[in-house]
């Protein structure tokens, strides 16, 4: 065989390498499952940063999942969505399944985002408010009444001997719970880390009274039906895993998760500093505080459901077994 004749057939079978690895990695691409994962805001606000990256940096897909976000009205609706089987997996916090449970929607959580709270309560100075106690009379923005932040702001006044009928909370969507604090509209939020960094931003005075400090409310969660977790176990784990893969890589370089995350999402183009801010806080606030990532606490779950039980936000108690599982974030 001459020369020539040698490097066509190389050139050949170099042509046929590349085909067939092609071919294989468009054969991988089309094995991903398309799965739904309902948010209760959307997934362009920083608090689901980890869900974002973990879409972005391709754990979802090294999993073998191709998955979609798609918004509900709040963690209450999300899990009502997920209960009747709309959609296999969605996110809330932890104290959602107590909620909900008994009102019949068969939800667990299968996952924890941390061992802090979700829930902050930011108030105006200006406005007199430096303690929960001061929100008496006080005009609150939440994001639905049908968000279990929501639920998790009464659960920290009824410590203070407060119901929902001594404030006046709007229920007013995510764009504005943090600016209407801003413009003077309102003067408190329920917020969530980041936007308690957009107020602060705004007005640096701004008072923070973390509702975890007066009522142990939880995390974000990711939870599923017992239909799923049944039926579907291994893509339940998966999901779990490649989310929490996502929230400790928030926790081990939020500088350089600020960076990622603003590439997945090109609108904070510029505001590289604010999502550093608001990942750092979300790790402080949130994240951080659990000897296993991703493990609910029973103790902790079991103390929020008698405190709601005992304010009359549900009726009875249930079998913890029937509230959360951590078969899957091993």
């Amino acid at each position: 065989m001459s020369i020539i004749e040698t490097r066509n057939v190389r050139r050949l079978a170099a042509s046929a390498l590349a085909i067939a690895v092609a071919a294989t990695i468009s054969s991988a691409a089309s094995a991903q499952e398309k799965i739904t994962y309902l948010l209760p805001a959307p997934p362009s606000l920083p608090a689901f940063a980890p869900w974002v990256l973990a879409k972005h940096l391709g754990y979802y897909k090294d999993a073998g999942y191709d998955v979609e976000f798609v918004v509900a009205r709040g963690g209450v609706d999300v899990a009502k969505q997920v209960g009747v089987g709309n959609a296999p997996i969605g996110g809330a916090i932890g104290d959602t399944p107590i909620i909900v449970r008994s009102q019949g929607v068969p939800v667990k959580v299968v996952g924890l985002m941390g061992g802090g709270a979700l829930t902050v309560v930011v108030g105006r100075k200006d406005r007199g408010i430096t303690k929960l106690e001061d929100l008496k009379g006080k005009k609150v923005s939440v994001l639905a009444f049908q968000d279990t932040t929501y639920f998790a702001m009464l659960g920290a006044l009824a410590t203070k001997g407060l119901t929902k009928n001594d404030v006046d909370a709007q229920a007013v969507g995510p764009a504005a719970v943090a600016n209407l604090v801003i413009a003077g509209t309102v003067d408190a939020c329920a917020c969530t880390p980041d936007w308690e960094v957009d107020v602060k931003e705004a007005l640096p005075d701004a008072v923070a009274i973390p509702t975890q400090d007066a009522f142990a409310s939880m995390a974000q969660a990711i939870l599923a039906s017992d239909d799923v977790i049944q039926k579907r176990p291994e893509m339940v784990r998966a999901i779990v895993k490649a989310t929490l893969r996502g929230m400790q890589f928030v926790m081990d370089d939020p500088i350089k998760a600020a960076a990622a995350y603003v590439e997945a999402s090109p609108s904070f183009k510029g505001k590289e500093k604010l999502i550093e801010k608001v990942l750092t806080n979300y790790v402080a606030r949130t994240y951080k505080g659990q000897s296993e990532i991703g493990a609910i606490d029973p103790q902790r779950l079991a103390a929020v459901q008698k405190f709601y039980l005992k304010e009359g936000f549900i009726t009875s108690e249930l079998p913890l077994d029937q509230l959360y599982t951590n078969a899957f974030i091993k």
